[in-house]
């Protein structure tokens, strides 16, 4: 039995505006054969009533803390054990402040306390509070403790501001929940091998408000990233400023430098193999300005002074904990084939997949891809694919490798 078939969800819903999404995504569970629990925080039952996703879910919706029938048995702690997956949704900043303390003065918040069930977050807030300090430092701790992150999506608001902030679909939450499953349960052919997974671009700063970047979404690391958990391997996902969405059921870590980057998959290590797909800049600033930079009174560009980046494909492949596979892309715009071959002698990978990121190919930011896969026994072009596909394709090239 594989997805949703038979698990059962204790879905906590916080307050917000899209409480009223936790109605659809409670009927979608059922629907693919998964039961609900619902808990409603007290700010949560000013959006929607107990009666309301109770009635849905056909267990009477929880609220309060200190119920006498269900607390004599320690109602909170048998209901975090009797649930496959925790999923809070929407999740508010201020319960992401609590998970992320570890208060607990509700019942939403003490369940989550009490558990040792994975737990599954979709945030959802306004723009503002999303980008705050604050709560970009919980979620990363959230992140650290092993929290499974959903969005959240960029969109209007229901305050009348546009960013990221709005909660993920519920059909992107069910999928993520059925991808969470699907690799817990999975039987692959990787199960049992570690894997560091680099996407994204990297940004370096010249000053506060500018800084050295590239067009890379971050979708064919996190296919990948979503191929390989499906296969069942314990996957690290190191992504800088990525648009795409994070993987489901790994763990993230968020990065924006190359040296944090490079720091971040050095510390993942010892893994069996790794698959570097971010574009890393390949420079930084000697030394980044503290103020903008100011046009001078002629016009004069101002000079910049460059150093080199750590070279995290090479570092992998060269370096003492190297992994049993090391993975490489060559993002090149001219000579593909050529300059791949060439970058896989130089870095010491095992293998490099090429592929054009010229203005033409839609690759940075596309839907598709289309690479060439060099080992030490060949060139072997893959006709254009999905990402989805290409990642599939590659980690079961991996599985034979490894004789899985």
């Amino acid at each position: 039995m594989t997805g949703i078939a038979g698990k059962h969800v204790l879905l906590i819903v916080t307050g917000g505006i899209a409480a009223y999404k936790a109605l659809e995504l409670t009927r979608l569970i059922q629907k693919a054969g998964g039961t609900v629990q619902p808990i409603l925080t007290r700010a949560a039952t000013e959006f929607v009533t107990p009666l309301s996703i109770g009635t849905l879910a056909g267990h009477a919706a929880l609220t309060e803390l200190f119920d006498l029938t269900r607390e004599a048995e320690i109602g909170h702690i048998e209901l975090s054990r009797s649930a496959d997956l925790i999923v809070v949704a929407p999740a508010s900043a201020d319960f992401l402040a609590k998970m992320a303390q570890g208060h607990a003065d509700d019942l939403a918040s003490t369940t989550v306390l009490a558990t040792d069930t994975e737990i599954m977050i979709a945030p959802a807030m306004n723009v503002r509070m999303w980008e705050a300090p604050a709560t970009r430092r919980n979620v990363a701790q959230l992140r650290s403790d092993g929290v499974h992150v959903v969005g959240p999506d960029e969109g209007d608001m229901a305050c009348g501001e546009f960013g990221p902030g709005r909660m993920a679909e519920p059909q992107a939450i069910l999928e993520a929940i059925t991808a969470h499953f699907d690799a817990k349960a999975a039987r692959g052919r990787l199960k049992g091998l570690k894997a560091v997974v680099t996407s994204g671009p990297t940004r370096e700063w010249i000053d506060p408000v500018r800084y050295i970047s590239n067009e890379s979404s971050g979708r064919q690391g996190t296919a990948i990233a979503k191929a390989l958990i499906a296969e069942g391997a314990e996957v690290v996902f190191v992504t800088g400023p990525a648009k795409a969405p994070r993987p489901a059921g790994c763990r993230i870590i968020e990065v924006e430098t190359a040296l944090e980057m490079d720091a971040a998959v050095q510390d993942a290590l010892p893994a069996d193999f790794a698959v570097c797909v971010a574009a890393v800049a390949d420079w930084r600033m000697a030394e980044a300005h503290d103020q903008k930079l100011k046009k001078t009174p002629d016009g004069t560009p101002p000079t910049l002074e460059l150093t080199a980046n750590p070279d995290i494909l090479a570092g992998l492949s060269q370096g003492d904990q190297r992994p049993r596979l090391v993975i490489g892309f060559a993002a090149e715009t001219e000579n593909l084939e050529a300059n791949a071959a060439r970058k896989r002698k130089t870095k010491g990978c095992d293998w490099i997949l090429a592929n054009d990121v010229s203005a033409q190919s839609g690759t940075f930011g596309g839907p598709e891809n289309s690479v060439i896969l060099l080992t030490e026994s060949g060139a072997e072009p893959w006709p254009s694919l999905p990402k989805s596909k290409v990642g599939h394709r590659l980690a079961a090239r991996i599985a034979s490798h490894f004789g899985r």
